[in-house]
């Protein structure tokens, strides 16, 4: 098991900071003159989002998935770190979509959205690190049931219009 936790904090480590370095890279595009230059940013930023990102993203869900189960952890504070890493797939593929349109003749990156894409995957990177070393207890702001192994599933049938 601990080499899966190794395994999953080096992912993680590697899926935020190509995450950082990704709006740095579109903002290089609007100072690119030749076709070589522009070539030349165009590959290097597909093959780390391609290569390096999206792999170490993939590797970083799937570990966490295999520590889910090998953990059995059920407590209210990993449900928010869950939440955290949702936001951070949501910004791994807006990173992708501007990498679609970024490179077609005429497009450019403002500043301020690379600010923007920075703070957040910044900011989402330091909530996920202070929610895992603090593990906060606010469980009493939950329904108990939510705490619960299966207890969603007992909910969602409590709730279901298509009853078994």
């Amino acid at each position: 098991m601990l080499w899966v936790k190794a395994l999953h904090i080096a992912a993680i480590a590697v899926w935020v900071a190509g995450l950082v370095c990704l709006p740095g890279l579109y903002l290089r595009r609007a100072h690119v003159r030749d076709e070589t230059a522009f070539n030349t940013l165009h590959v290097t930023v597909r093959f780390l989002y391609v290569a390096i990102v999206s792999p170490a993203a993939f590797v970083a869900v799937g570990s966490g998935t295999a520590l889910v189960f090998l953990r059995q952890t059920f407590d209210a504070w990993f449900q928010l770190k869950l939440a955290f890493v949702a936001v951070l797939v949501a910004l791994h593929v807006l990173a992708g979509t501007v990498i679609i349109g970024l490179f077609r003749r005429g497009s450019a990156y403002p500043l301020w959205r690379g600010m923007i894409a920075t703070t957040a995957v910044s900011v989402t990177a330091a909530a996920i690190l202070v929610v895992v070393l603090a593990k906060p207890d606010f469980a009493d702001l939950l329904p108990p049931i939510l705490s619960e192994p299966g207890g969603l599933r007992r909910l969602a049938g409590a709730l279901s219009p298509f009853r078994r």
